[in-house]
């Protein structure tokens, strides 16, 4: 579908994860010419709690992805919460939007599995290709490329600079969102800000059922300690080893002072001893990365970049969850613009691409209004502490809390508990 001679693709996609390699696989599979860059060569790492909930799970079934317990996922049957005394096996909503399961597989694994699919679809995929800088119309401003350079495996050019040209880019190079920042979109501070660190542990309990969360973290016996800022997961990845890993939240941009590791630190000499997180299972460092929330860059369309994953700041302010909000997004994006590119005139094109600022913003936009009065509530960790002691006793009120948090709610119709939130969602300001 290439026209311009000047073009190297229909579209650009910027960074290979979930978000990036979504788009560049529906696009592919809508026909289009795709190339996909990212710095880094895969298999590689990526700091994550590595558990996908349902809705993430629905994106990959309509991508066609192979999810047997034989391709190396382990089935999850919901999440077990732990705190205030409290402990609660919820299984996940069977609702039909979503399958009534999650999964789980380490990003390692994860990501190129994601980045081979869209191969297979036809995008064609450059690794250890950095993107320095859009390439930009003088007179409009619109962005027409990318300027990219090879690298070596520690990230040193290996090469001269390269121009590739396309008529849209879609931006999902992450939290550090540098060419969303090339093109002037600076990040907005009254937004949530989380921060995770994680590392992995061998644990005979790697095959376990549930997603467990601890809401709870103590720097000694709880009950003889004071309560740290912050909750903890366990995610087991049934090949031996479990993701385990704590996050916190702010509701704003601003820099905390926690020091995470030593936090994870002392809640892992407090952590269940069935469990077995000793230091001489732990495999690999600690390692941390930060969480942009609800929408924290836009807009996610102008000048023909599209902004996903991280690099727009859609992860969940409720959980932390964002490979759901990217894989959605690469999918929008590209059905924007499978549309716009068979228009016959430029400002068809446009409105075409513009739909998917407003698709995403109709979907999640409330939502994500809501999880940040959400962390404004439970920022403070006395609050967390009263949530939990009184909350989790309360079947109705958990399930309510179960689809809020985790977003497996009907949208339309459903239950009691689906009609509030979806209504609650409704009615929130999508800013």
């Amino acid at each position: 579908m290439v026209d311009a001679a000047t073009d190297d693709a229909d579209v650009i996609v910027v960074g290979a994860g979930p978000a990036g390699a979504g788009a560049a696989f529906h696009c592919a599979s809508a026909g289009l010419d795709v190339l996909l860059l990212d710095k880094a060569s895969f298999p590689r790492d990526k700091i994550c709690g590595d558990g996908l909930t349902p809705r993430a799970v629905a994106e990959l079934v309509r991508m066609g992805l192979p999810i047997r317990e034989q391709d190396g996922w382990i089935r999850n049957r919901g999440l077990r919460v732990i705190g205030g005394g409290h402990r609660l096996e919820l299984d996940w909503p069977e609702i039909s939007s979503y399958p009534s399961y999650g999964l789980a597989k380490a990003r390692m694994s994860f990501d190129h599995t994601l980045v081979e699919h869209a191969r297979a679809a036809g995008a064609k995929v450059h690794e250890r290709t950095s993107v320095t800088s859009p390439v930009r119309d003088e007179r409009t401003g619109r962005i027409l490329g990318v300027t990219a350079r090879p690298v070596d495996e520690n990230g040193k050019r290996a090469g001269d600079d390269v121009v590739y040209r396309a008529p849209v880019v879609i931006a999902a190079d992450g939290v550090s969102a540098r060419l969303a920042t090339g093109m002037g979109l600076t990040k907005r501070d009254d937004r949530p800000m989380g921060v995770a660190v994680r590392t992995y542990f061998r644990t005979p309990r790697h095959d376990d059922p549930w997603m467990e969360s601890h809401l709870e973290l103590w720097d000694g016996a709880p009950g003889r300690s004071n309560l740290m800022p912050g909750y903890g997961w366990i995610f087991s990845l049934g090949d031996g080893t479990a993701n385990v890993g704590l996050g916190s939240v702010s509701s704003t941009a601003a820099a905390t002072k926690v020091d995470y590791k030593a936090l994870f630190a002392a809640w892992m000499r407090n952590a269940p001893a069935e469990w077995e997180f000793t230091p001489e299972n732990q495999i690999g460092p600690v390692r941390g990365a930060a969480l942009p929330m609800g929408f924290n860059r836009g807009p996610l369309y102008g000048n023909g970049l599209m902004l996903a994953g991280d690099a727009a700041g859609m992860v969940s302010p409720f959980n932390g969850e964002g490979i759901a909000y990217g894989l959605q997004a690469g999918r929008v994006a590209a059905d924007a613009i499978a549309q716009g590119l068979a228009r016959g005139t430029a400002a068809g094109r446009e409105r075409a691409f513009a739909t998917y600022e407003r698709r995403m913003k109709d979907d999640l936009g409330g939502y994500y209004t809501l999880g940040r009065l959400f962390v404004r509530i439970i920022e403070h960790p006395q609050i967390m502490r009263l949530c939990t002691r009184y909350g989790l006793p309360r079947p109705l009120l958990m399930r309510f809390v179960l689809k809020l948090l985790s977003d497996c709610y009907e949208p339309r119709g459903g239950d009691v508990v689906d009609r509030t939130i979806a209504a609650l969602a409704r009615i929130a300001p999508a800013a």
